[in-house]
């Protein structure tokens, strides 16, 4: 939807994904989208160049989340939500659902 603003697919899902979760790295974004990794990663670095994001590490993973300093950042949100609202139900609650942790053993779905 936001495609032909943005410039290419791979910044939207970036866009997207990180404003939904408040933080992702790479390789969650590709899987969740179902896309290869290289283009996430060169949007990523893209946009991080850019000043709209910002990265920190955590072990070995390099967490990406809106930089709190960027100009047009209360733009940038609000557009984004507007675009996620345009979305399905099911596919808003897949986007903001968060699963890091494997389910306790035995415990009902």
């Amino acid at each position: 939807m936001l495609e032909p603003i943005l410039g290419s697919l791979s910044s939207e899902r970036v866009l997207v994904f990180i404003f939904a979760r408040k933080e992702g790295y790479a390789r969650e974004i590709a899987r969740f989208f179902e896309t290869d990794l290289a283009p996430i990663q060169k949007q990523l670095d893209k946009l991080e160049l850019a000043g709209v994001l910002a990265s920190r590490t955590a072990g070995k993973t390099r967490l990406y989340e809106f930089n709190p300093r960027y100009a047009f950042l209360k733009e940038i949100r609000s557009l984004l939500e507007k675009a996620i609202s345009f979305n399905s139900p099911e596919d808003r609650e897949r986007l903001v659902m968060v699963r890091r942790r494997p389910r306790r053993k035995g415990k009902p779905l």
